[in-house]
């Protein structure tokens, strides 16, 4: 698919293979950049008007229509994920009891890690592997009840292994004042998500710098009514649309903006439309990009298979592609040295720890997946 000819089609670009972690950016979101700009020179004071009368509710129906949420107005913006974990830590108890896995991302383990060491927040972690049996193992955990927050993935970074049962372990938590929050960072517009039958009982927080494909700054949070209608970790724009009108108290939005923060850089938005808008044009579903996804990995291991890599019994943690995200991930000693070797053939890849990452994108060809193996093959 053409569209990235200032990025990854351009003449003497790397082979981008790491998707997962900073997706490309298509060549609409240099126009929609620009426009950014141009609105807030042409619109001055009125800017904001204009972005939460136009621009945020155009980004809020392109997200409920993927996540097919009843009610567009529950999803908040920010400029990344850690400003809503700390939203939303400020809606608990002191001292929380917190049910999570072993393998978050960074954006909540490390903060929860922290307070952790001070006391401040009770944690339990279940382990994601084995994987076979995780669903099970954490709904069992969840029905345990006594939780304040129960935190996990929609698939998980640190091996791409995606939870694909998420309404057993929603439904598990018996306490229904327990905050239940998805990352669905990686599954995003990677594998289809239809979260509207727990909208009105889960966070559901997600962004643009992956498969959104609009870069970093395009984070949104799905809120639950109900749940959280006071955080204490509060912005001004929580209560924007009542500025001007006179009250006691601290007033908040009742939709999902009594999440907001305060003043972020808004052209991540007007990036997040133009990239959703063109997909429209083209046609192209979320089902349809995995597909075509699924197509390259195929080629892929087909091609290390032929190199007598023993990629199935040793490599490949998530065999099965139906319990998979929309990358590959590799256990190996050797990810770091790999990674190395690839980009000193001018071959983008990324490692965490042991665990070798490889993401296709909707700009790839069966010729790069070749070229590719072939380089892990030498």
């Amino acid at each position: 698919m053409s569209g990235f000819s200032l990025s990854v089609e351009r003449r003497g670009a790397p082979l981008h293979v790491a998707a997962h972690s900073h997706h490309p950016w298509p060549d609409v979101t240099l126009a929609a950049q620009e426009l950014a700009w141009r609105d807030a020179a042409r619109l001055l004071d009125g800017k904001w008007d204009y972005i939460f009368g136009t621009i945020i509710p155009a980004a809020r129906n392109h997200i409920a229509r993927h996540l097919h949420l009843p009610d567009p107005s529950t999803i908040a913006f920010g400029p990344n994920t850690h400003s809503f974990v700390l939203r939303l830590l400020s809606c608990l108890p002191p001292k929380p009891r917190i049910l999570t896995t072993a393998s978050e991302f960074h954006s909540f383990a490390r903060q929860i890690a922290r307070l952790e060491e001070d006391g401040l927040v009770q944690v339990t972690r279940v382990a994601t592997e084995p994987f076979d049996t995780f669903e099970d193992r954490f709904a069992e955990a969840a029905a345990q009840g006594g939780y304040d927050l129960v935190f996990l993935s929609q698939v998980f970074f640190d091996s791409s292994f995606a939870v694909t049962d998420m309404a057993k372990i929603v439904n598990a938590v018996p306490d229904k004042d327990t905050f239940i929050v998805v990352d669905g960072y990686h599954g995003f517009m990677a594998v289809p998500t239809d979260f509207g039958a727990l909208a009105r009982r889960a966070f559901y927080l997600a962004g643009g710098y992956k498969y959104a494909m609009a870069g970093e700054g395009a984070c949104f949070l799905h809120c639950p009514p109900g749940y959280g209608p006071r955080p204490r970790d509060t912005g001004w724009y929580a209560g924007f649309s009542a500025l001007e009108s006179a009250g006691s108290g601290v007033g908040y939005a009742e939709d999902g903006s009594r999440f907001f923060g305060a003043t972020f850089d808004v052209s991540a938005l007007y990036r997040f439309n133009a990239v959703q808008d063109w997909l429209a044009r083209e046609g192209r579903t979320v089902e349809d990009m995995l597909a075509h996804v699924r197509l390259i990995e195929h080629i892929f291991l087909a091609e290390l298979k032929a190199g007598r890599h023993d990629v199935d019994s040793s490599l490949l943690m998530v065999q099965n592609h139906a319990k998979r995200g929309r990358f590959l991930c590799f256990r190996t000693e050797a990810a770091g040295k790999i990674t190395r070797t690839l980009a000193e053939q001018s071959i983008v890849a990324d490692h965490r720890a042991d665990r070798l990452r490889i993401g296709f994108g909707i700009y790839h060809d069966e010729s790069h997946a070749q070229k590719l193996a072939q380089a892990l093959r030498r």
